[in-house]
């Protein structure tokens, strides 16, 4: 039979102890089953063999047909925001805490994955969010995002001042220390410790979440994912002001900017199990009760 994947690529979260013994599980096993493997640079010395090729994150991209990445969600989505611009599918194993992204368990991680291989799988299309910083007219700094683009203070509790637009319509002013712009991958993140709504990943929508606005009225809404969102920050802010992009990549962002968030044309295709099920993982994940019968 063909294989259904030819060239994949490993990726791991660098210096983890665990992360490592599941890549050199993972490389040996794929090896010895006719794969051609790929390792990224930052992993490449905890495999433990010789004439490894090892290519970047985005020669990966490139390069491979699949890529499992082996970490918590926070690297996953820093490799994701990278192999979303490629056609390539994406696995991931979960050697973090939660694990909304890395479902495949590493204690077991080779029967799961030798069925995804022989094409028993599903895969699903998640977009992706772009963060645009414009001054005077002029584009500054960009950026994706898997999770979520927030616009906050550089210091804690430090409020701030701005207005948003729904496709150059105005919807609100606020006073408060910040918004967080989500996805619905992003929904069981950051969003959803501020009090936003968790929306399933099928959904063509972005949650607006105020943080700690200063008015009771202000509550997170829904809105069409393909929405634009523009925010325009007041003239008197105090200047110190960023965009953070999944809490990992921030731009700097001045009085009277303006922030464009909108979605991306690209989108990461993630690869599960047959068996996953998003509302399995929401319980599991968050605690939520059993059937009752």
């Amino acid at each position: 039979m063909s294989q259904l994947y030819k060239t994949i690529g490993l990726i791991g979260k660098p210096n983890h102890e665990g992360a490592s013994s599941t890549i050199s599980t993972l490389y040996h096993y794929l090896q010895d089953n006719g794969y051609k493997v790929i390792v990224e640079r930052s992993v490449a010395k905890s495999i433990d063999v010789e004439d490894v090729d090892i290519q970047s994150l985005t020669d990966i991209g490139e390069l491979a047909d699949l890529a499992i990445v082996v970490g918590g969600d926070g690297y996953m989505l820093g490799a994701a925001r990278v192999l979303s611009g490629y056609n390539i599918g994406v696995i991931g194993v979960n050697r973090g805490n939660l694990g909304f992204l890395t479902d495949l368990p590493p204690q077991e991680v080779i029967p799961p994955l030798e069925a995804i291989l022989m094409g028993n799988s599903r895969s699903e299309q998640r977009f992706i969010i772009e963060a645009e910083v414009y001054r005077h007219g002029k584009l500054k700094s960009a950026n994706a995002a898997v999770n979520e683009a927030v616009l906050h203070a550089g210091k804690v509790a430090n409020m701030i001042e701005f207005e948003v637009y729904i496709d150059d319509s105005f919807m609100f002013s606020q006073r408060s220390d910040g918004l967080i712009v989500s996805t619905p991958t992003g929904s069981t993140a950051y969003s959803m410790s501020a009090g936003g709504p968790i929306l399933t990943p099928n959904l063509n929508a972005l949650s607006l979440v105020p943080m700690f606005p200063h008015t009771l009225t202000s509550r997170p809404i829904v809105v069409d994912g393909d929405s634009e969102i523009k925010l325009v920050l007041a003239n008197d802010n105090h200047e110190n002001l960023q965009v953070s992009c999944d809490g990992h990549v921030i731009l700097a962002v001045m009085p009277g900017d303006q922030v464009i968030i909108k979605k991306s044309p690209y989108t990461l295709r993630l690869i599960h199990p047959l068996d996953h099920n998003y509302f399995n993982v929401l319980r599991s994940k968050l605690s939520w009760g059993n059937k009752l019968y």
